[in-house]
């Protein structure tokens, strides 16, 4: 409860959310109320753009600048929080990058490319969780939410696109053990796949919509008490890793 007896609104962070799914997650969690939407985005610019269409729609969302594939951004990012909300009740991993389209091989695939992938798609998420689940356990709640994908399950794991692919299972290894550190502490970590969806990666070819993209992310983040953590899911059921 905050000084004047009230109880105080969830903050949730969703990097990469001026465009595409995490844009739509923003929307999602704040229609939900009760959630004040932290739109982190690399272009201050384009953040501030897509925060003010999301307020003309009513709801509750600033934007604030954040470089994923920046360690000093990230901590000025985590420093800011802390200081202007005191807390981070949920955060969703929704900034990626696909470098590595059209076809290309593990063999010829240049190792700028994984660099640059894993930049973003893995060690980003990983400084992140290190900045904010501390600021979740002092409260004792969070709701930490990985964007992977179908392209990095081992179980139907296939060539193509080679950077992607395995810095999506990476991220899922991290799901599965940033879970099993935070047992118990009340904080929940779950990766999901949203499918093919209609974005500027997915192409106008893709057969689902950002709202059926996004929906299973605000779901997770979400998440009652007794809910599961660990997990990998579409369409908010479970999915092999």
């Amino acid at each position: 409860m905050t000084s004047d007896g009230k109880t105080p609104h969830r903050i949730a962070v969703v990097t990469g959310g001026n465009r595409g799914i995490g844009f739509e997650i923003c929307r999602q969690l704040a229609k939900q109320g009760g959630i004040h939407v932290v739109l982190a985005a690399r272009d201050k610019a384009k953040g501030a753009t897509a925060a003010k269409t999301l307020r003309g729609e009513g709801l509750e969302i600033e934007s604030h600048s954040l470089d994923v594939a920046s360690e000093a951004s990230i901590r000025k990012f985590a420093g800011w929080l802390a200081g202007e909300h005191q807390r981070c009740d949920i955060l969703v991993n929704n900034a990626g990058v696909m470098l590595d389209r059209h076809g290309s091989r593990v063999l010829d695939l240049k190792v700028e490319t994984w660099r640059e992938t894993f930049e973003t798609n893995l060690i980003g998420p990983l400084f992140l969780v290190q900045a904010l689940a501390p600021i979740m356990k002092k409260n004792g709640y969070g709701r930490i939410v990985n964007l992977s994908s179908g392209l990095g399950q081992l179980s139907d794991m296939g060539a193509g696109t080679p950077a992607y692919r395995v810095s999506k299972t990476a991220l899922n290894a991290l799901t599965r053990t940033l879970a099993a550190e935070l047992a118990g502490s009340g904080i929940l970590v779950n990766s999901m796949c949203p499918g093919w969806v209609k974005t500027d990666m997915g192409g106008a070819g893709a057969p689902r919509t950002v709202e059926q993209g996004a929906d299973t992310a605000a779901w997770l983040a979400t998440l009652p008490d007794s809910g599961p953590t660990g997990g990998f899911f579409r369409d908010r059921k479970p999915i092999p890793w």
